[in-house]
């Protein structure tokens, strides 16, 4: 695969991003109330924030040197996460950093919904 296709896979996967969290965020709901987009734009905001959080508990739990097969809850894979990564800063600090990035994506939803 040369490099411009490669390129063209990468930025089509962010636009299916980009498009999913719109919809996921309420992207009709304007359209069909006469309102702003204000509270789409904020949600696909709020919604990538969670996923780089995502991204980096699952990335620190990728530095292991064997890679075991992962159950199927996160409870285990945090769990394990934080059993391994005590040793090596760099994989503290992508664990910290990712549950930080969900806590802060938690705390937008609950003052967009008015809930605090």
């Amino acid at each position: 695969m040369n490099k411009t296709s490669s390129k063209i896979l990468t930025g089509s996967k962010y636009i299916y991003l980009v498009a999913f969290f719109a919809l996921l965020s309420g992207l009709f709901y304007p359209l069909i109330n006469n309102t702003s987009y204000d509270g789409v734009i904020i949600g696909v905001l709020i919604l990538f924030v969670g996923l780089a959080g995502g991204i980096l508990l699952y990335r620190s739990t990728q530095f292991e040197k064997k890679r075991g097969i992962f159950e199927g809850t996160s409870g285990i894979i945090v769990y394990r996460s934080i059993i391994h990564v005590t040793s090596d800063k760099k994989r503290m600090m992508f664990l910290v950093g990712g549950f930080t990035l969900i806590v802060i994506s938690l705390y937008y939803i609950i003052q967009l919904t008015g809930r605090a």
